[in-house]
């Protein structure tokens, strides 16, 4: 657990120019972290998520089955009394997944705990950003799309959160991948520890910073997301990953090396007709002898 700090955070304008640092509210960010709270606050959240549809069918359910296959004794084969019994294919399910409920209910207190939590974890990162006002009079995507790319948080996961419900803000982020724009008040732990950067309305921390008056500044490039590096083979799949490349390398090869081969063909039956000695024929022979 964190001691008890008071914690600053970087401020921007809503066009990405830099302001001065702003001290966070020490009700919330006094530093408290609570790994086990936020566990339980994320498992419950992602088990509330599911819908519990899922079902199969026992042998009562299955259709058919009724006659009994074969009669019980006399041919030598197993007894069977239908075919809808579960060592039969197509036959009933045992103890498969039925429709359920997946919901947790954790108290009011203990989520307020883990958003807590994991807002100070952030904080605590230095990945908390102060925006000072989003007034966005239409939605425009690529206005908050060049706000992050000046914030160098274009690749990244953004959570941006707004001092209330404001629909052009959310409306604006709502097909860029990697970005989550929610009001503050509705915010989870599990939408804190999503995102790798938050960008928070200083209006909904409760230091409202006027905003700058600034002329619109000139586009900026922005910067596409990169892949993931790739996972290291273990030590004795190494050998295999070699094996399959040589192997899609010859098959690579193959074809032209075939296409080269019927080329040389046609030269090289020539050059052996030319180099061949020419038959001698033999003398007819004469008639009487």
């Amino acid at each position: 657990m964190a001691d008890t700090m008071n914690l600053e955070a970087a401020a921007y304008s809503a066009q990405g120019t830099p302001r001065e640092k702003v001290a966070l509210p020490g009700a919330t960010f006094d530093g408290t972290v609570n790994l086990p709270v936020m566990h339980q606050a994320v498992k419950a959240y992602l088990a509330n998520q599911r819908q519990g549809t899922h079902s199969t069918k026992t042998r009562g359910e299955v259709v058919g089955g009724n006659q009994k296959p074969w009669k019980q004794k006399g041919t030598g084969r197993a007894r069977q009394g239908s075919t809808r019994s579960p060592n039969w294919v197509g036959g009933g399910t045992v103890f498969g997944p039925r429709p359920r409920k997946y919901t947790e209910i954790v108290p009011r207190q203990v989520r307020a705990l883990a958003r807590k939590s994991a807002l100070n974890a952030r904080a605590g990162e230095g990945a908390i950003v102060i925006i000072d006002a989003f007034q966005y009079d239409a939605p425009k995507t690529a206005k908050l799309q060049q706000l992050l790319a000046r914030l160098d948080v274009a690749s990244k996961k953004v959570l941006i959160l707004t001092d209330g419900v404001k629909p052009n803000v959310y409306l604006s982020g709502r097909n860029m991948p990697g970005v989550q724009t929610l009001p503050y008040s509705d915010v989870s732990a599990y939408n804190i520890l999503w995102s790798d950067v938050v960008l928070i309305e200083s209006g909904a921390v409760g230091t409202a910073l006027a905003p700058m008056a600034e002329k619109e500044l000139s586009p900026v490039k922005v910067k596409k997301s990169t892949k993931a590096p790739a996972v290291e083979a273990a030590p004795g799949r190494k050998k295999e990953a070699a094996k399959a490349a040589a192997k899609s390398a010859a098959k690579k090869s193959a074809p032209a090396a075939k296409a080269a081969a019927k080329k040389s063909a046609p030269a090289a039956k020539k050059t052996a007709a030319k180099k061949a000695p020419a038959k001698k024929t033999a003398a007819p022979k004469k008639k009487g002898k």
